[in-house]
C-alpha cells in the first residue's frame, strides 16, 4: 500500500543521535582490538529504546534515519566559509561514524544519505512528500533549523534527556522559540545568523530583534526594501550595509525540500529486524547487555559473546547466573561462623565493606560481604539504623539499630582471625579502600588480591577498571547501582539508612562479582606475561599506600590562611593593572569578557570562537599573546594566582582531618596507563615548585615537634632512562662522569665548549632534553623558549642529528606499538596503545604517549619497587613514609634517626631496579631535610 492518509513517517536526525551518544557516554573500546565503540553503543541503545517505545496511535508506520554525507554541500558554493568554524571530528569518533550506518541497517531501518546535501535537506524533502501524500510526519531532532518545516501535518519531537519525557514541538512551540511562525523562521534566521554554522546574518541583530522586525514588516524582502524607514539609526544602517549578506544568509539557512531522491516514501516502511543480522552485529560489537536484551525481545537465545582470552590451555570458567535470592543475610554469630569455616575450606574469600561514605578516614563501617565461590555470597549487616518503631539494639550515639544484625564487636572478633589468616587469600575490588576501613577497626587484612589491579596489569590503556565496568564487560552482568538504594543530590542518604533487606542483595552481589572476576583474571596473568608485574609492582602497593594515606601529613593552617590573604591582595593589584591595560573594568575571571576585549575590541590575532559564538581564551592562546601584549601576560599571572589560592591555600584548609589534624591524600594505583600514581582529595602532586609562591605553599606542610621531614628525589631519572633505551654514548658518559648533562647536550648541539656555556644556551638544551622525553613538537618548544617555530624545529632536527639513537628509539617504539598494540617497560609492564594506528591529530598524541610510555612507565616501576622495599629497609627507625610526588619520596622521621633514614632510603632507591634490571647509567638520589617540605626539598 502506498504511503498516504493514516500513515505516520518518523525521520530521525542521525547526526544528532550520534553526537548525543558520543558526549553522553564515557570512552569505550572493543575488548578484542581496542576499537572505539562508545558512540556506537549509545546510538544502538537509543535506537533500540526508540523502537521499543514505538506503539500506540502515534506509532510510526514508516521510519528512516537520515545522515549527513561529506562536509561540502551546495551551500559552500554560495559561501565558502559556511560551517568553517566547526571543529574537526574527535579522532575517536571518526571510525565510529560508518559503524552507526551499519547499526541502522542491522536494525533493518532505512538508512539514507546523499553526497553534497545535508541530512536536513533530505528530511525537508521527505517531510514535504509525506505531508502532500496526506500522512503525518514527525521529525525526531532538537535542531532548531528544522523548525521551518513544522505545520500542516509535520511536527518535531525533541528526545527526552536523563529520564525526561519526549517533547513534541508544533507551531506554538516554534513561535515560542523564534517569535514567529514556521513560515517566517528562515527570515529570522537570515537576520540573526548562526555562529555554529558560520552564517553571518546581520551584525548585532539577534533572534529577538529579528523576530520583532519581521513581525513589524511581514517578511524579509519587505523589511530590506524599507530599511531606510527603520527608526533606530544603527539598526537602519546595518540593514542597508549588509542587505546582500542577509539575503545570502537566507539561502544558507533555507532547507531544500525539492531534492530528487533516489528512493520513495514506500521504501521507508517499518520492517522487523532480521534476528540473525541484528544479533550478529551487536555480538560483533561486543555489546553484551544490549545483545541479551534484544535477544530476549526477539525470543531468541543470545549468541556466544567473544569472551576474554583465558590462560593458555585453560577455558574461561563456567559460572552460575547471578541470583539475588540466593544471597544469604547473616543475622547471628552462628551463621557467621559457618561462612568463616567455608572461607577457610575454600582458601579464598572475596570481601567487600559497606560504609557511610567514600572518605576512608571518616567513614563508618556498616556491613561486610563475603563470597566463597561464584553465586555463593552473603551480607553481614552490622550497623544499619532502625526504621521507626523497629529496634532491639542501640548504636553508640544512642540511635536505634535495626533488628537482626550481628553485633559489631562480636562480628569483628570473629572476622579478624579469618582476615588476618595467611592461609586464606582475601580478594577485594579496589582493596586499598577496604584495607583502610578494616585497619581503622583493628583488622590488618592479609594476604590480599585485587581484581582492579589484576585488570590494570592485563588491560591498562584499554578501558577503566571499576567493578561495574569490569562486570558488564567480562561477565555480561550489570550490577545494581548504588543510587537505586541511597539516591542522589540533596535527598541522598548514607548506607546505614538503607533497610537490611534492600542492602543485602546489593552488597552480596559486589562480593559475588569480585570472586568471579578473580577466577577469570588470575589465570590470564601468565598467558599475558604480566604475573611479575602484578606480584611485584601492583599488589605490594596496597598496604604501602594504605599506611601512607592513613599517616597523612601535618599542615599549618595559619600559614595557609596568611597566604590566602596575600594571594587575594596580589590578585586585586593585578586586576587594577589589567583594567588599566584594557581601558575599562571587566570580570577578569570571565573568559567571554576577556575574549571580547582581546579579540573583539583590541583586534589581537589568534582568536577562536566557541560553539556559542564567544571568544575562547585557553592558556595556550594567552601564552602566545603574552610574548606581544602585557594584558595577556598579566591575565596569565592572575589566573596562576587564582588557581594557587582556590586549589591550595583555600582548599587545603578544608581537607584537614579534624581528628588527626593532618591532610590525608588518596593515591590511585590504577589511574595512569604507565603506572604513575595519581594523588587526589587533595591532589598534592601538582603544587608548582618552580615558582616562589608554589614553594611557599610547601612551607605549610610541616613536621611535629622533635621530628623533621626528609625528601629523597631521583635526579633526572627519565632522562637517564631515555639514555638507556636509546643507547646514547655521549649522554651515558656524562651521567657516569657526573657531568652537567644539559651542558653536555648544549655543547654537542651548538658547538659551545663546556667552559664557555651560557645559562641561555644550557636552558635551551634542558628544554629540548625534557621535551624529547615527552614528545614535544617544534610548536611546543617554540612556546616554551619563546622563539620562532622554525628555530625551535631546527633545534629538534639538530638534536636528532647529534643523538641518532634517540630518533631510532622513537621509530622502533612506534613500530612496535603499531604492530603489537602495546609497549613494555623495563620490568615487563604492558602499556596498551590502541590509538597509535589511527589517523588524524589524536594519532600524533597516541604516538608521543607510546614513545614516552616505556620511559615514564619504567620510572614509575622503579619508584614502586623502592616503596615496596622501604618499610623493611627502615625497620627500627622512628620514621614513616608520607608522600610520593613524581620522582620524590617524603618521610617524617625523628631528628635522631634522620641521618640513618637518608642512608638507608637512598640505598633502596638507588638499587630499586636490581636485580631485575641492570642499567648502564647510574641512578642518583638527592636528599634534603627540614622543618617543612620546602626546606626538605
Amino acid at each position: 500500500m502506498s504511503f498516504g492518509k493514516g500513515h505516520h513517517l518518523h525521520l530521525i536526525d542521525g547526526s544528532a543521535f550520534i553526537f548525543r551518544a558520543f558526549h553522553a557516554l564515557p570512552p569505550l573500546t572493543r575488548k578484542s582490538d581496542g576499537l572505539p565503540i562508545g558512540a556506537v553503543a549509545g546510538f544502538c541503545n537509543m535506537l533500540q529504546r526508540y523502537l521499543e517505545g514505538n506503539e500506540g496511535p502515534d506509532a510510526a508506520t514508516h521510519l528512516a534515519v537520515i545522515f549527513d554525507k561529506g562536509s561540502q554541500t551546495f551551500r559552500n558554493e554560495i559561501f565558502p566559509e559556511y560551517k568553517g568554524h566547526r571543529p574537526e571530528l574527535p579522532e575517536d569518533l571518526r571510525p565510529q561514524i560508518p559503524l552507526t550506518r551499519e547499526a541502522t541497517r542491522a536494525f533493518n531501518v532505512a538508512c539514507e544519505e546523499i553526497e553534497g546535501f545535508e541530512a536536513d535537506d533530505i528530511i525537508a524533502t521527505l517531510a514535504r512528500q509525506g505531508r502532500e501524500a496526506g500522512g503525518r510526519v514527525t521529525i525526531v531532532s532538537a535542531d532548531k533549523d528544522l523548525m521551518q518545516l513544522v505545520g500542516g501535518g509535520v511536527e518535531m519531537m525533541r528526545p527526552g534527556i536523563q529520564g525526561k519525557p519526549n517533547e513534541t514541538i508544533g507551531v506554538e512551540g516554534v513561535e515560542a522559540y523564534f517569535g514567529v511562525g514556521p513560515d517566517r523562521v528562515v527570515d529570522v534566521q537570515a537576520l540573526a545568523g548562526d555562529s555554529t554554522d558560520n552564517v553571518p546574518g546581520a551584525p548585532g541583530i539577534g533572534i529577538k530583534t529579528a523576530a520583532a522586525l519581521i513581525g513589524e514588516w511581514g517578511d524579509l524582502d519587505t523589511l530590506l526594501a524599507n530599511a531606510e524607514s527603520i527608526k533606530q539609526p544603527k539598526r537602519r544602517q546595518t540593514l542597508i550595509d549588509h542587505a546582500d549578506q542577509i539575503r545570502m544568509s537566507r539561502e544558507l539557512v533555507r532547507l531544500d525540500d525539492r531534492m530528487d531522491l533516489p528512493f520513495g516514501l514506500d521504501d521507508l516502511e517499518l520492517r522487523d529486524p532480521d534476528p540473525d543480522a541484528l544479533l550478529g552485529f551487536l555480538n560483533e560489537m561486543e555489546f553484551r547487555t544490549l545483545t541479551r536484551r534484544v535477544a530476549d525481545a526477539l525470543g531468541r537465545d543470545a549468541p556466544a559473546m567473544p569472551g576474554p582470552k583465558a590462560a593458555e590451555g585453560a577455558a574461561v570458567p563456567e559460572q552460575p547466573p547471578f541470583d539475588p535470592a540466593a544471597y544469604e543475610i547473616v543475622r547471628d554469630e552462628e551463621a557467621l561462623r559457618t561462612w568463616i569455616a567455608a572461607a577457610r575450606e575454600a582458601g579464598v574469600v572475596a570481601v567487600d565493606t559497606e560504609t557511610t561514605g567514600l572518605d576512608e578516614m571518616r567513614a563508618d563501617l556498616v556491613g561486610v560481604s563475603l563470597a566463597t565461590a561464584a553465586g555463593r555470597a552473603c551480607y553481614v549487616p552490622l550497623a544499619h539504623k532502625a526504621e521507626e518503631g523497629k529496634a532491639d539494639l542501640f548504636a553508640g550515639d544512642g540511635e536505634a539499630l535495626a533488628e537482626g544484625q550481628v553485633g559489631m564487636d562480636a562480628a569483628l572478633a570473629l572476622l579478624k582471625p579469618l582476615l588476618e589468616d595467611d592461609g586464606v587469600l582475601k580478594v577485594f575490588q579496589n582493596a586499598k579502600y577496604d584495607v583502610k576501613i578494616l585497619a581503622r577497626n583493628g583488622i590488618a587484612a592479609a594476604p590480599l588480591a585485587d581484581t582492579m589491579l589484576l585488570s590494570y596489569a592485563l588491560h591498562a590503556g584499554l578501558h577503566g577498571h571499576g567493578m561495574d565496568e569490569l562486570s558488564e564487560r567480562y561477565l555480561g552482568h550489570v550490577p545494581q547501582p548504588i543510587k537505586a538504594l541511597i539516591g542522589s543530590g540533596r535527598s541522598q542518604i548514607t548506607f546505614d539508612r538503607v533497610p537490611v533487606d534492600r542492602a543485602a542483595p546489593y552488597a552480596a552481589e559486589d562480593a559475588d562479582v569480585t570472586i568471579r572476576l578473580h577466577e577469570l583474571f588470575r589465570p590470564q596473568l601468565h598467558a599475558e606475561k604480566v604475573t611479575t608485574v602484578y606480584e611485584t609492582l601492583e599488589r605490594p602497593m596496597i598496604p604501602v599506600l594504605a599506611r601512607m594515606e592513613m599517616a597523612g601529613i601535618m599542615v599549618d593552617r595559619e600559614h595557609l590562611s596568611r597566604m590566602s590573604g596575600a594571594f587575594a591582595q596580589k590578585m586585586g593589584a593585578l586586576e587594577e593593572e589589567i583594567h588599566a591595560l584594557a581601558g575599562r573594568p571587566f570580570n577578569v575571571g570571565s573568559p567571554s569578557q576577556l575574549g571580547g576585549i582581546l579579540f573583539g575590541e583590541m583586534g589581537l590575532p589568534g582568536g577562536k570562537r566557541t560553539k556559542t559564538g564567544a571568544w575562547a581564551t585557553p592558556a595556550d592562546v594567552l601564552e602566545d599573546l603574552a610574548t606581544e601584549h602585557d594584558l595577556a601576560r598579566k591575565v596569565l599571572d592572575w589566573r596562576a594566582m587564582s588557581k594557587l589560592k582556590s586549589t591550595y591555600t583555600d582548599n587545603l584548609q578544608n581537607h584537614v582531618n579534624p581528628e588527626t589534624g593532618r591532610v590525608h591524600t588518596s593515591y590511585s594505583i590504577a589511574g595512569a596507563n604507565t603506572g604513575r600514581l595519581a594523588s587526589s582529595d587533595p591532589n598534592l602532586q601538582n603544587i608548582p615548585v618552580r615558582t616562589e609562591e608554589g614553594r611557599r605553599i610547601r612551607e605549610a606542610f610541616v613536621a611535629p615537634e622533635g621530628r623533621v621531614l626528609v625528601s629523597l628525589d631521583y635526579s633526572q631519572i627519565e632522562l637517564r632512562l631515555l639514555t638507556e633505551f636509546a643507547d646514547v654514548p655521549a649522554l651515558e658518559e656524562a651521567f657516569r662522569e657526573g657531568q652537567d648533562v644539559h651542558a653536555v647536550t648544549a655543547s654537542e648541539m651548538f658547538g659551545v665548549p663546556l667552559g664557555e656555556m651560557t645559562p641561555d644556551v644550557r636552558r635551551s638544551a634542558k628544554a629540548i632534553n625534557y621535551g624529547i622525553v615527552y614528545g614535544i613538537s617544534g610548536f611546543g618548544l617554540a612556546r616554551n623558549l619563546r622563539i620562532p617555530r622554525e628555530e625551535a624545529s631546527g633545534f629538534i632536527d639538530r638534536y636528532f642529528e647529534k643523538f641518532p639513537g634517540i630518533k631510532e628509539y622513537m621509530e622502533r617504539t612506534t613500530r612496535a606499538a603499531k604492530a603489537d598494540g602495546y609497549v613494555r617497560t623495563l620490568f615487563g609492564r604492558r602499556v596498551n596503545t590502541p590509538g597509535v594506528g589511527q589517523k588524524g591529530p589524536q594519532a600524533g598524541y597516541a604516538r608521543r604517549a607510546a614513545i614516552n610510555a616505556p620511559i615514564q612507565g619504567s620510572n614509575a616501576d622503579i619508584i614502586r619497587r623502592a616503596m615496596a622495599r622501604m618499610e623493611e629497609a627502615t625497620e627500627g627507625l622512628d620514621a614513616r613514609m608520607l608522600l610520593q610526588v613524581h620522582d620524590e619520596l617524603l618521610f617524617e622521621v625523628a631528628e635522631a634517626d634522620a641521618d640513618a633514614l637518608v642512608e638507608r632510603a637512598r640505598g633502596v632507591m638507588v638499587h630499586a631496579h636490581e636485580p631485575a634490571v641492570r642499567l648502564s647509567v647510574p641512578i642518583v638520589v638527592d636528599a634534603g631535610r627540614g622543618r617543612n617540605w620546602a626546606e626538605a626539598h
